[in-house]
């Protein structure tokens, strides 16, 4: 993916905007962190990945997913842009958003989809 189906994949989210992060580009959703570009390699920081499911991915996908020791100790798995399946991020992007935009927001989302 391009880093512009990236931002438009996040973007599509309710409440998501764009935002520097740590001098890159990053996003944010309910005034808090979605995830962020990783300028060295590439890759986006993904929130709220188990440690389990992190060594699956990595193991699945390393072409893919990867983590540096700075991430060792956070749920959390990086991604390289240019070989992320669409699918696999807008899930894990979602699961995130899910877990930081307001509730309302949530729900009411979920409702206009299910309509």
């Amino acid at each position: 993916m391009t880093f512009d189906e990236v931002r438009a994949l996040i973007l599509a989210f309710p409440g998501t905007v764009e935002a520097s992060s740590y001098g890159t580009p990053g996003f944010r959703a309910g005034n808090k962190f979605l995830t962020r570009l990783r300028s060295e390699d590439d890759s986006l920081v993904l929130l709220d990945v188990t440690f389990d499911e992190r060594e699956m991915l990595m193991e699945a996908a390393p072409e893919t997913f990867h983590i540096t020791e700075h991430y060792r100790n956070y749920p959390s798995v990086l991604a390289r842009m240019a070989s992320v399946h669409p699918g696999t991020l807008k899930g894990l992007i979602e699961r995130r958003w899910r877990n930081i935009a307001p509730k309302k927001l949530v729900k009411a989302w979920d409702a206009e989809r299910q309509a």
